[in-house]
Parts: C-alpha cells; structure tokens; sequence
C-alpha cells in the first residue's frame, strides 16, 4: 500500500488543503481593509460527514468517530465554498473589514496548519519505522 492510499493521511492532507485555501481568504480580507462596500469572507467549516467511510461503526480504515469535531478518514478531496462573515463593525464607507478580527482568524488557521502538518509527518516517520527505515 503506498502512503497516498492510507486514510489518515489522505485525511490530513484534506486538511491542510483546507487551512491553506481559508488563508487566501483571509489575505484577500485583509488585502480589501480599505476598499469600500468589500464585505470579509471566510471558508465554510470542513464537511467531516461528507468524508465518512466505509467501515461499520465507523470511518474507513477502522476508525470510529466519537466526537461531531473528529475528522472522518476518506480519501477525496472536497471543493471548499466560502461564505459572507457578519464583521463586527461596518465603516461609513460600507467596509466589514476589522483587521484585528482577521488577524485572530489567521493565527488560529496557522496554528490548526501547522497542527495537522506535525501529525502528518510524525504519521510518515512512525510508518518509516515501522517499515525499518
């Protein structure tokens, strides 16, 4: 089995997909602080239930999701959609942007990225191990 058909893997890539597509969003947010009528975007939260497996009692690979906050294990990818934000102040020139605000949502998505690139390449080094490498 190669390391691109292991579930978990292919989870956590899905993830860090996600986390990089949302800090575009971001960028553009807070590219647009200054233009008038720009309302922010953010990405609609990951479809964990869309990603559920094949496994009874669980997700693929064997894996049970306990929590509605688990990520299921599955291999495809999912197209991200975004959605309009309620900011929590409108300028006089019609502007939603806050950059503080945007600023909390990008280092909470690089900490949740960097997260998810840990557990994927201490996931490679124990199946290194594991193969005696």
């Amino acid at each position: 089995m190669a390391f691109g058909n292991i579930p978990v893997l292919n989870m956590l890539k899905m993830k860090m997909n996600w986390h990089q597509e949302r800090q575009k969003v971001l960028a553009e947010n807070v590219a647009n602080a200054n233009t008038p009528r720009f309302r922010p975007k953010d990405l609609e939260k990951m479809d964990t239930g869309a990603m559920g497996g094949s496994a009874p009692g669980g997700a693929a690979g064997g894996l049970t999701v306990t929590h509605a906050n688990h990520l299921s294990a599955s291999g495809s990818p999912a197209k991200f959609s975004t959605k309009k934000t309620a900011g929590w102040e409108i300028t006089p020139s019609g502007n939603a942007v806050v950059l503080e605000e945007q600023m909390m949502k990008v280092t909470e998505n690089q900490m949740d990225y960097e997260a998810a690139t840990t557990l994927y390449a201490r996931s490679l080094s124990i199946l290194r191990t594991a193969l005696g490498n």
